[in-house]
């Protein structure tokens, strides 16, 4: 029987570039959430990996989070024969495609070059790599650190190589370093320093250096086993011990097997074609690999962590790599339906950034990082909140919220929210003096309504008031004559010139089609805004009907999500990017679950597939990843920080769903599923009539059947107003 492990492409996405992202991802060979990942290396460059490259440079220890982002710590082990070469283009090698097996758990391939063959296999905080030489060949190995500022020392009697890596995209205090113990289990009969791209004599070396080590001709696979830490070389000792040393590379792959088919198997899918299975199961492997754990255990198991918000060393969790801009509308909320075991640990590795930093981070990597606007933490924290996840002490984190709110961050944008001095004054951010104004007054507002969320939970009812009243303060952008959101200048006045194809400015990574549905908190202010139900779907469907025309406004030239968005050819409906990620499920709320389900179906058939070309846009740390695994099972949350879903239209006759805490599975099933039959004729719930097309979280998680009759042709089903979401009251908490 093939097991959800098996179907994980981690070559999804990896067809992308500068100019044209399918995912922008790479296959990522790592443990759940692990603090290192291992990937095959095709170039030196933020896109580390090209699925049509023909050649590897190495295997790569990398904690990029994204190539717009960077990496850190990183380093390449490249194995040769011969005279080694070091440059990244001189060592490569030319690979085939079918001569390689890569899964989360593993990776494995021959370098046609050297007629090596090489496996991977991660550890929580290391790896296992396995050496298959020529006989008649003389064997070496390439450690090579990345930057300027890195140290090595070689100890040949033990086969071992120390590194200190202090390569970083930014993000991290001046002590920061990547504590790395390599060990091998063959003879090393000689090694070298490398230097640059030149390779030279000594043990030790400081600067842009690398190390050679030569083992003769082998006649058995040669095995290096390593082990890093953030925290010092002494830490990265004890996990060595701990994960490594005397473990054979077929046992810890083993492991790895383990962790991801325990974690993907929580959902089952009967019924699904082999195409439908790959992509569902290579998404949830990607929802699973971020935020990664940046802390590590002592000697006693106890947890520490190095802090890249202030360079000491304390105890507990640490995560890292996460934009909250992106993961907040759709991975925290799948973590909170089937890992919220996971979840409560990942929420207590930021209130450890909260408490270091002095403010949550907007985006991580791994310490603050000046990206996209808004202060997500905020959906996050109180989704988690309304729905009794805990693991946090709510108390505390409300004073991070409430900091965010009302208390003007860092100029430059590292934390909270830029122009929020006119935002407090006036009610919107002031197009003139900040860029991205509009986006950002939408943000801000709905950030408000999460914080009031939070507020009301800890017994702040005045603050509560005074946020749920801010939260309606992305009516300022609202312009009833154009019909779109636009940005207004500190006098009041729209920000010109304007068009509604013209992105930039005052909007973020988009322009009015994309952005003038961003506010998830108050559906029905936005429907009654446009002049009611009717209005709003016609709306809608044009939005989808008009062509994917685009000025490039105050940007440069041609982004890559405006071609992507042109790419997909969906109308001015982005699903390249992230501000349009819940707006299909707006159409219910103005009673048409119809048209939502005709969408959403589309949407997952047309834009997702499991292969390198699998992703519409950028696959954000699981967030493109999450909204397909969420709108195949047939629900999506509109609105993070409320305890509900909005049910689509499920892609698959049956799934169940092992929600931890349940008594029972939830098993989600559609009943006459086919291609051409994504409408909802009818729902019950544990055999009972169920004819709302949203449920709470509660009702939701305890598990259970929920059970649809599908078909081909649109019906009444949850269009009633008593039936449909029509608005979120503050303060609902599920129990």
């Amino acid at each position: 029987m093939t097991e959800p492990v098996d179907l994980v492409n981690p070559f999804q996405g990896t067809d992308s570039h500068f100019d044209l992202s399918r995912g922008n991802t790479y296959p990522a060979v790592a443990m759940p959430w692990g603090m290192n990942f291992w990937s095959p290396q095709t170039s030196d460059s933020r896109w580390m990996y090209d699925h049509r490259s023909p050649r590897l440079q190495g295997i790569r220890c990398t904690h990029s989070p994204s190539p717009w982002m960077g990496d850190y710590g990183q380093f390449t082990v490249m194995p040769v024969t011969g005279d080694p070469s070091p440059g990244p283009e001189a060592r490569s090698s030319y690979h085939r495609h079918a001569d390689t097996t890569c899964g989360p758990h593993r990776f494995r391939t021959r370098l046609m070059r050297y007629d090596i063959g090489i496996e991977v296999v991660p550890t929580m905080r290391g790896a296992c790599f396995r050496f298959s030489f020529p006989a008649d060949a003389e064997a070496a190995v390439m450690i090579l650190p990345a930057g300027d500022h890195a140290r090595v020392e070689i100890v040949r009697e033990a086969g071992r190589v120390l590194l200190v890596v202090k390569a970083n995209s930014g993000g991290v205090p001046d002590n920061f370093a990547h504590h790395v113990i390599a060990e091998f289990d063959a003879p090393v009969i000689s090694s070298s320093m490398i230097r640059g791209d030149q390779v030279g004599n000594g043990t030790t070396a400081e600067g842009r250096v690398g190390a050679i080590l030569r083992f003769g001709r082998v006649s058995r696979p040669v095995h290096l086993r390593i082990a890093t830490s953030f925290i010092d070389a002494r830490q990265a000792a004890l996990t060595f011990a701990r994960e490594v040393s005397g473990r054979g590379i077929d046992e810890l792959e083993s492991e790895a097997r383990s962790a991801w088919n325990g974690l993907l198997g929580r959902v089952r899918l009967d019924g699904a074609d082999e195409r439908q299975r790959a992509t569902f199961y290579s998404c949830l492997y990607r929802c699973l690999l971020f935020p990664r754990v940046m802390h590590e255990p002592d000697e006693m198991g106890a947890l520490r962590h190095y802090s890249p918000y202030d360079g000491k060393v304390h105890p507990g969790e640490m995560v890292t790599d996460n934009g909250f801009w992106d993961t907040f509308r759709t991975v925290y909320p799948l973590l909170s339906v089937l890992y919220p075991d996971h979840l409560r640990g990942i929420l207590a590795g930021w209130m450890n950034a909260y408490r270091e930093g002095g403010w949550f981070p907007k985006w991580a990597s791994p310490g603050y990082r000046n990206v996209m606007i808004g202060t997500h933490s905020d959906a996050v924290f109180a989704d988690a909140a309304v729905k009794g996840i805990g693991g946090f002490d709510l108390d505390e984190a409300y004073a991070g919220l409430i900091k965010n709110a009302t208390v003007p961050g860092d100029p430059e944008g590292h934390w909270g929210r830029k122009g929020l001095a006119h935002y407090l004054e006036k009610g919107w951010v002031a197009a003139e003096q900040v860029e991205g104004a509009c986006a950002r007054t939408q943000e801000f507002a709905y950030g408000d309504f999460c914080v009031a969320q939070v507020a009301a939970l800890v017994g702040a009812t005045d603050a509560a008031t005074m946020l749920r009243d801010r939260s309606g303060n992305w009516r300022h952008c609202w312009d009833p004559e154009a019909g779109f959101m636009r940005g207004r200048d500190a006098d009041g006045s729209w920000t010109k010139p304007w068009s509604e194809f013209r992105w930039g400015g005052e909007y973020v990574e988009g322009g009015p089609w994309q952005w003038s549905w961003a506010v998830p908190h108050d559906a029905a202010g936005l429907i009654a805004a446009h002049g009611g139900d009717q209005t709003f779907v016609e709306r809608l469907d044009l939005m989808l009907a008009t062509p994917p025309r685009f000025e490039i406004g105050t940007y440069p030239y041609e982004i890559h999500e405006m071609t992507e968005m042109a790419a997909a050819d969906f109308g001015q409906y982005a699903h390249s990017n992230q501000p349009v990620h819940h707006v299909l499920y707006l159409y219910p709320h103005a009673g048409r679950p119809d048209r939502l389900q005709y969408w959403a179906r589309r949407i997952c058939a047309e834009l997702y597939g499991p292969g390198p070309d699998g992703f519409p846009g950028d696959e954000d740390n699981g967030e493109m990843s999450a909204w397909y695994v969420m709108s195949s099972l047939g629900f999506f949350p509109l609105c993070p920080g409320h305890p509900s879903y909005v049910l689509g239209s499920p892609l698959f006759p049956r799934a169940e769903l092992r929600i931890p805490g349940a008594e029972r599975p939830l098993v989600i099933e559609a009943v006459g599923q086919r291609a051409d039959a994504p409408y909802i004729q009818s729902a019950n719930l544990d055999g009972l009539p169920y004819d709302r097309c949203w449920i709470p979280h509660d009702l939701f998680t305890r598990g259970g059947t929920l059970s649809f009759v599908m078909g081909t042709t649109p019906s009444a089903w949850g269009s009633r107003p008593q039936d449909r979401p029509f608005s979120f009251s503050a303060t609902q908490r599920s129990h």
